[in-house]
């Protein structure tokens, strides 16, 4: 086992970045059954009574943009998964002060600075190396957040942190298809997943020996838009996102 995985094997503490969001919340649903202790973030008030109904131990509100904020998030935590992001709008174009990039940034800084071992990053194809998996049309709608995600991507990699970035493809509601379809190096696939595929392959990417170190980019094989390339197998540990109980009834009736 590697360093990191041997760090790994006793996290007790999680962290969600940008957990009021859609994925934020698929990654509450998978990581609720596990026995880690599960802290959320959000940006207002309001929104802390539903992420404890959707499973969050510990509830913070923090605007990433201050680092202070990210400091105190990060604080005790073994992993972060990192979901944020900034919602449809001009920025979105134009760029500009952006959570994408500041306040990832942020994380990545707070992150080398305390305890955690591993740090999951939602990104999305279109990003960097990959842009050939989005439109042109799409592209320029939407370059300013492209840039700031680069940018957020490339902090990362630098920072020394063990990672793993997930850059899925469009983002669509709806069950997970448990069926996608992992490529590496940019031009490899493009189309659509389910956030809650995501929030598995996220969820599990810590534990997966195969996922360290790397950037990947994801679609369900449903939502495939053409022919992928440049695909990897990777065995995603999921079984380590199954609660106490669940484990426990699996060996048995092994």
């Amino acid at each position: 086992m590697t360093d990191t995985g041997s760090r790994l094997a006793t996290a007790e503490r999680i962290l969600i970045a940008g957990a009021s969001g859609d994925t934020g919340h698929e990654l509450l649903s998978v990581l609720r059954p596990t026995d880690l202790t599960v802290r959320a973030t959000t940006r207002s008030y309001a929104n802390v009574d539903t992420l404890e109904r959707l499973g969050a131990d510990e509830v913070i509100v923090a605007d990433f943009f201050e680092s202070a904020d990210a400091v105190a998030a990060v604080e005790d935590c073994d992993i972060v998964y990192c979901a944020l992001g900034t919602r449809p709008s001009l920025r979105h174009t134009i760029g500009g002060k952006l959570v994408d990039r500041t306040g990832v940034i942020n994380l990545v800084t707070a992150a080398m600075g305390a305890t955690a071992s591993y740090f999951v990053l939602e990104s999305a194809i279109g990003v960097g190396s990959s842009k050939a998996g989005l439109s042109l049309p799409a592209r320029l709608l939407i370059r300013g957040s492209l840039r700031a995600k680069r940018d957020a991507e490339t902090a990362l990699r630098r920072s020394g942190l063990a990672y793993t970035i997930i850059r899925p493809g469009k983002l669509t509601t709806g069950p997970p298809t448990n069926d996608p379809v992992v490529g590496e190096g940019g031009n490899s696939v493009s189309g659509s997943i389910p956030r809650a595929d995501v929030a598995q392959l996220m969820a599990a990417a810590p534990f997966t020996d195969e996922a360290a170190g790397r950037t990947l980019e994801v679609v369900s094989r449903s939502g495939l838009a053409e022919t992928p390339r440049n695909t990897v197998d990777i065995d995603w540990e999921l079984d380590r996102l199954n609660g106490p109980e669940t484990t426990e009834r699996d060996h048995t009736h092994r």
